[in-house]
This record gives structure tokens, C-alpha cells and sequence, in this order.
């Protein structure tokens, strides 16, 4: 059991002592002149988990996503994605200002893109509107509570994408846990699509660093982005071996996360004035609304009194990340809180009027 238990999100994991081990012990080289070799050592990795000609090792999930639009449209163009995406909402817009792409963001009904509404999205040509460059999917996807789609979902999208010559971006950021919690491949999930990023710095506990995988002419563009946005890395080896810990030794404690977090959303559904839909708890994700005023904002507080941290997402919404960090007794301490603080709103009328 841990002092605070911090269910703010899997990016507050702290590497394990094997990867503080190989970081002091890695060897390196200069990256930008692609001598390093722990770096060649984790991109092939990379490559050969995604079944990929090339990897890329780069500072983040947003740079890793950025760099694939960056070099898969020109500006003036469009990509199509999910309302939700991590790529529309939490990417500082850097898409339509670095790249001077427009987004077009349609609502669906568990984030991932149908068939038939990329379908309906891709433009014709008319010298009114932008054309389309990219399709960008998401899995696992964060809005939506860490739901997962499967390969054959994301084939089907990139089959109608590529009858119409547009590109198809994976932003894989958890696309470990998915592979997990379905018992597939992550290669099964790149295979349609012509990019596919994914994180180390979440549930694999690397301190840093994401990785954007596709064919070498692809990876050779995104090099080239990765200079121009200030992502050339130098001795930076040191933290790519870190990286090769997280894909050879924590990929498969993944699914003590997922079954933490079941463990979490059952016992969330069973408070007073909490609404949890819990087939949508698949992966490390937990995402709850408070139904009563002032309560979303009254529980994070009341929680971080008592030693348990979250995160509120929305004016009556809070998410919940599983991670390495968190074990088992730190679910039941979190689940206490939760039913103290809600039980007691319940025989008081509801939480303190304005969330104080």
C-alpha cells in the first residue's frame, strides 16, 4: 500500500529499478546523427512489435502524433477523427498551427470511427472545401474510459479510407492495453493503417518517450518534422533503454491494471448518486459521473483529504487510471473514501452547496 494512492492517470508511474539500471548503463551515441544505438536498439524493437519497416523514438504521444499528420498531409488539408480524440483535445490545436490542417471532428458513439461515417466524411473534390489528407483513430480511446476497438474494426475503416487514397494515422497511445485485454497482437492493430504511435511513459512506467512506427520513407519524414519542432534528441540513450525495459518486461502486468480497474468500477457502482456504465470499463480506465451539484468537485477534494487523488474531467465527471503503482489495497482505500464521502452526502442531503 502506498502513502497517497493517485489514480490521476497511468502517466504518473515511476520506472522500476531495472529501468533506472539500464538508463546508468546505457550506451549512446549522437541521435540526430542516428548513432546511438540503444535508440536503433529500442526503434527496431518498436518495429518489429508493429509490424513496421521503421520506428521512431520521440519526447511524447502529441509529438509522435503531430509528426505523422506533419508528414502525411500538406496544409490546406483535412483529417477526419473522432470529437473526443487526444488528438483534437489535448494537442494544443498544434495540427492547424504548425501544419495548417483542419480537423474535422465527428461525435461517435464509443470513439472510434464507423466505416460509414468515414465514408460520409471524405470529401469530393470541389474547389470550395478542403480535401482530405488523413483518418486518425484512437485505441485505447482516453475520453471515452480506455474502451478498445479490435483489428478487424480499425480494417474495416482503413479499407474504405484507402478505396479513397487517404492515409490512415493510429494514435496507439495505450494500444498495449488493448492488445492485452484482447489477447491480440499489436501488430494486428497496426497492420491496416499507414502510422501507428504508442506511449512508454503510461502503463509500460517509462519515465519518457513515445514511438511512431510506418514504412521508411514515412519514418523519414517524421525525422525530418522531429528536427524542425526541436525533438532531435542527442545522447539519448539513457532513456531509450529505459523504453526497452517497459517493451520487454511490463507489457504483460498490464492486465493486473485491467482487473484493478473492474475492481474499481464495481465497487463505484454500487455508491449512492454515482452513475458508472461498466461495460465500458475494459481496459485501465474508469470514468464515473456524480449526479448530484457541486459533487464532482466535492469528491476530488474530500478524496485528497484523505490521501486519494483524482481527476475531474468534466462538471460532473471524474476519470480513474490504474497503473503499476496502484495495487490491489490501494483500490479498497480508494473505494473506502468514496463510500465515506458518498454515504455521508447521502444522509446529509447531498454534498456542501457549490462544492465547498
Amino acid at each position: 500500500m502506498h502513502d497517497v494512492v493517485d489514480l490521476r492517470s497511468d502517466t504518473l508511474t515511476l520506472p522500476t529499478p531495472a529501468m533506472r539500471e539500464a538508463m546508468a548503463t546505457a550506451e549512446v551515441g549522437d541521435d540526430v546523427w542516428e548513432e546511438d544505438p540503444t535508440v536503433q536498439r529500442l526503434e527496431a524493437l518498436a518495429a518489429e512489435l508493429t509490424g513496421k519497416e521503421s520506428g521512431l523514438f520521440v519526447a511524447s504521444g502529441t509529438m509522435g502524433n503531430l509528426v505523422s499528420v506533419l508528414s502525411q498531409t500538406r496544409p490546406g488539408q483535412e483529417i477526419i477523427l473522432d470529437l473526443d480524440s487526444h488528438i483534437f483535445n489535448y494537442e494544443v490545436a498544434s495540427a492547424a498551427v504548425i501544419g495548417g490542417v483542419q480537423t474535422r471532428p465527428i461525435r461517435t458513439e464509443r470513439g472510434f470511427l464507423s466505416p460509414q461515417q468515414v465514408s460520409e466524411a471524405i470529401r469530393p473534390a470541389n474547389i470550395h472545401i478542403p480535401p482530405t489528407g488523413l483518418v486518425c483513430l484512437e485505441n485505447t480511446h482516453n475520453r471515452h474510459g480506455g474502451t478498445l476497438c479490435t483489428p478487424e474494426e480499425i480494417g474495416a475503416v482503413a479499407a474504405v479510407a484507402r478505396a479513397a487514397a487517404v492515409p490512415v494515422h493510429l494514435d496507439g497511445a495505450r494500444i498495449f492495453n488493448a492488445a492485452v485485454a484482447l489477447k491480440r497482437r499489436v501488430r494486428e492493430f497496426a497492420a491496416p493503417v499507414a502510422s501507428v504511435t504508442f506511449c512508454l511513459s503510461k502503463g509500460l512506467a517509462a519515465p519518457v518517450g513515445s514511438l511512431v512506427c510506418g514504412s521508411r520513407e514515412f519514418i523519414g519524414r517524421a525525422r525530418r518534422w522531429r528536427k524542425m519542432l526541436g525533438g532531435g534528441m542527442r545522447q539519448v540513450g539513457v532513456l531509450a533503454a529505459a523504453g526497452l525495459v517497459a517493451l520487454e518486461q511490463m507489457v504483460e502486468r498490464l492486465a493486473e491494471d485491467h482487473a484493478n480497474a473492474k475492481r474499481l468500477g464495481e465497487g463505484l457502482a454500487r455508491l449512492p448518486g454515482v452513475r458508472i456504465d461498466l461495460s465500458r470499463v475494459q481496459t485501465n480506465i474508469v470514468i464515473f459521473f456524480v449526479d448530484r451539484p457541486g459533487g464532482a468537485q466535492t469528491l476530488v477534494s474530500e478524496c485528497a483529504a484523505r490521501k486519494v487523488k483524482i481527476h475531474q474531467i468534466g462538471p460532473t465527471s471524474i476519470r480513474c487510471v490504474t497503473h503499476k503503482d496502484v495495487d490491489r489495497d490501494d483500490i479498497d482505500r480508494a473505494l473506502q473514501a468514496f463510500t465515506e464521502i458518498t454515504r455521508h452526502w447521502e444522509r446529509h442531503g447531498g454534498p456542501p452547496a457549490n462544492g465547498h
